[in-house]
């Protein structure tokens, strides 16, 4: 009864808000006539109403809108702009409840896990919420707590939206260009895992480790005695939302290394370490300035990561530098070796494709190049060459938009490319110089060593594999003579059979037109047919 009440209230919201103008021409005269009696919502432009829709159906829709707004390779600029205001300000649920949960989850009285603990939430989400708290040890700490009954809603909001996406590719060109039950999946994938808060504190240690002697980026640290699947203990952090940035510059911030750090740290995860932080919106990042002139960043909830196969990694780092050389035969190359297009793709077609959208754009300087948009024209190109999804690049060109973007809030005039070739340099000469050559040898070594007894005994083994294996050609050799022969036989048979056989017919009917021939055609013609049969029997 709920999935039926929620789906009549999505109809009423689609309806009120006319979303269905998103749909062909032809297909909008039953929703406006139904919107005759309904009062509408917005008289505003499509993208504005699309996000006051999404807002109008709770929090669930809200995020996956946030998610949505993610994939600019999928769609129009003016939607992808308007979604992206959409804001995960949610009513908070009750102090008791929270307390009830974290109890629960934890097995002991919030008074014995915590010598203080606020019953007021600091934040709240659509997944879960955030209270203060200090530890038995002194250390001030946020706990952070799933919301009371949210998986029930969250999976009757995917069912219901499966269900829209299915349909509205059923009826519209426009909704299987954007591949919205594509969308729909990834935003599943990403939504369930964020209800699973240890693997959010799991992602943070990881990411901490990585970072542990690196001044750019500091991670709270996860308290794992008191983290659950539904309750999280980390660190309380202590600095300036990286989005103010006149009370930065007030402070006297270092604004063009802040910036650059910025830039650093995408590169360094996602080159070096191979583990990035993917929800790297203003909200999730905080400021440092215990010294204005050395800021650090601070990173919170890292409940969305990615990462990078070796391969993927390299294809990557080449598609970047033969990008910025203008080499597009080199970028067209590298997207068919990959795999990222089908291997049919013709490199000449591709090329030149990727030649139309990216000239125009080199034709600015350097510093002016939103290196993250460049990166998103591409992979829209490349999709009209069948590029299939590859979500570990969505979530690559989402954090490199996110980084972007608050890099030249921070410093207009950041060049990305400039602060972040070195260090894709630097990363390829020791992928692939003597440096590479010795920690491939320092991480596989032992393995390899292991194994090397192993190896004497595996050449014989493969000596007698191949030995075999030519044996068994000989014999197929020989057994496919052989075949042939008995086919040929076979055929000649059946040649014969079918020649006696004619000829037996013929002579039994010829009497019956030529009334003198002897009566011993008959016999002759019966003679004839049975030996056509017999030599058709034997073939």
């Amino acid at each position: 009864m709920i999935g039926v009440t929620r789906a009549v209230k999505i109809t009423w919201v689609i309806l009120r808000y006319q979303l269905y103008n998103f749909l062909p021409q032809a297909k909008r005269g039953w929703p406006r006539l139904a919107t005759a009696l309904i009062p509408r919502g917005g008289q505003s432009t499509r993208a504005r109403r699309l996000r006051q829709a999404l807002e109008a159906l709770g929090p669930v829709f809200v995020k996956f809108g946030q998610a949505l707004s993610t994939r600019r390779d999928l769609l129009p600029p003016d939607i992808a702009d308007e979604l992206k205001k959409l804001q995960d300000q949610v009513p908070p649920f009750s102090g008791t409840a929270a307390t009830a949960l974290i109890e629960e989850a934890l097995e002991q009285p919030v008074s014995k896990a915590f010598a203080e603990f606020s019953t007021e939430p600091m934040a709240s989400a659509s997944v879960a919420q955030v209270h203060a708290a200090r530890l038995i040890t002194g250390e001030d700490v946020v706990v952070k707590v799933v919301r009371p009954g949210i998986e029930r809603t969250i999976r009757q909001d995917l069912a219901l939206m499966h269900t829209l996406a299915r349909l509205i590719e059923a009826i519209s060109a426009d909704g299987r260009r954007l591949r919205l039950k594509e969308v729909v999946t990834d935003y599943e994938a990403t939504i369930i895992d964020e209800l699973d808060l240890a693997r959010e504190g799991a992602n943070a240690s990881q990411l901490r480790r990585n970072f542990e002697n690196d001044d750019a980026l500091y991670v709270p640290q996860v308290y794992w005695d008191l983290t659950r699947s539904n309750v999280l203990v980390t660190e309380r952090i202590y600095g300036i939302p990286v989005a103010e940035i006149d009370r930065l510059r007030a402070a006297g911030t270092d604004m063009a290394l802040l910036s650059r750090r910025g830039v650093e740290i995408f590169f360094t995860q996602v080159f070096r370490h191979s583990f990035f932080h993917a929800d790297m919106h203003p909200g999730n990042i905080f400021v440092d300035i215990t010294d204005p002139k050395d800021p650090r960043y601070i990173a919170i909830d890292c409940g969305i990561v990615g990462s990078l196969e070796t391969e993927d990694q390299n294809y990557l780092a080449q598609n970047m530098l033969a990008f910025f050389r203008r080499d597009y035969r080199e970028v067209a190359r590298l997207h068919v070796e990959s795999g990222w297009v089908p291997k049919d793709t013709r490199i000449g077609e591709l090329e030149g494709a990727i030649r139309s959208v990216c000239e125009p754009i080199f034709e600015k300087p350097l510093g002016e190049i939103m290196f993250g948009h460049l990166l998103l024209r591409l992979f829209q190109t490349a999709r009209r060459f069948n590029m299939p999804v590859q979500p570990q690049l969505v979530l690559l060109q989402k954090t490199l938009l996110n980084i972007e973007g608050l890099g030249r809030q921070l410093l207009p005039e950041l060049d990305l490319w400039e602060t972040g070739k070195p260090i894709l340099e630097t990363w390829m000469n020791e992928r692939i110089g003597p440096k590479g050559f010795v920690d491939v040898l320092k991480s596989e070594g032992p393995r390899w060593l292991t194994q090397l007894p192993e190896v004497p005994q595996q050449l014989l083994n493969a000596s007698k594999h191949f030995a075999n294996l030519d044996q068994t050609l000989v014999e197929q050799r020989a057994l496919s003579a052989q075949l042939s022969q008995e086919t040929r036989r076979h055929q000649k048979r059946l040649r014969q059979g079918l020649g006696w056989l004619a000829i037996g017919v013929a002579l039994i009917l010829a009497p019956n037109y030529l009334a003198d021939l002897p009566n011993e055609t008959l016999y002759a013609g019966g003679l004839g047919i049975l030996l056509g049969v017999f030599n058709l029997l034997r073939s």
